[in-house]
């Protein structure tokens, strides 16, 4: 059975955009240590945040955009949790888009978890989908921020390229800027409790690709 990503590269398997129409180059933003953003904005300030990230997209002419897997995030997290745990390390591909734009499945998956999570800082609404396929290993795939009264019910399932969820706002997103987290998770990561999980530490960084490996090679545009 092949494992993600390399399904990526199989003839049998055919992975679907989960966002629709996605044109142009996407800004790529630096939310790492460090990053100039960090003088330009404040950060904890998510509103003001997304102001200034609909000038810089307008003035760039950008559509969407895009926040790096495995990005030191330290600055950005200032939740006690975090810090006393030290995870800081990014296990999601950030996805930039408008609000209320409709997610799809990029494969036939099943709603595993569907859930709110109150409190800034957190997933908001988000969804969990589980991937089975014949040509390969089972894994899931993580959706937060999202609009709480468009979450899919647990057990649904839904077909590749089939609406399953919405980006939601301020109130309903854990009061975070207009995006999606796409995180993958393995079997064994399903099964160590990392979809609770969107952070690890830099002792965790050896063993992410058996864990938590990039999203990269599930979105497709």
């Amino acid at each position: 059975m092949m494992r993600y990503p390399y399904i990526d590269y199989s003839d049998q398997v055919k992975i679907y955009p989960v966002f629709e129409a996605l044109t142009g180059d996407p800004l790529v933003l630096d939310l790492g240590a460090g990053a100039p953003v960090y003088e330009k904005v404040d950060l904890q300030d998510q509103k003001a945040f997304q102001a200034w990230l609909d000038r810089t997209m307008d003035q760039g002419q950008y559509t969407w955009g895009v926040a790096s897997y495995l990005e030191n995030r330290e600055p950005l997290l200032t939740y006690p949790q975090m810090r006393k745990e030290q995870r800081y390390y990014h296990l999601g591909l950030d996805i930039i888009v408008d609000l209320d734009t409709p997610l799809h499945a990029p494969l036939d998956a099943t709603v595993v978890h569907s859930d709110y999570e109150e409190g800034p800082g957190n997933y908001g609404g988000n969804v969990l989908l589980r991937h089975d396929g014949e040509g390969f290993e089972t894994f899931y795939s993580l959706y937060g921020h999202l609009n709480r009264k468009q979450l899919p019910s647990m057990g649904e399932t839904f077909g590749a390229g089939e609406t399953f969820a919405m980006i939601g706002d301020f109130h309903e997103n854990g009061n975070w800027f207009y995006h999606t987290h796409l995180q993958v998770i393995t079997q064994k990561g399903y099964e160590q409790g990392w979809v609770s999980k969107g952070y690890c530490t830099a002792e965790d960084l050896a063993a992410m690709d058996g864990i938590c490996p990039s999203p990269l090679s599930l979105f497709k545009l």
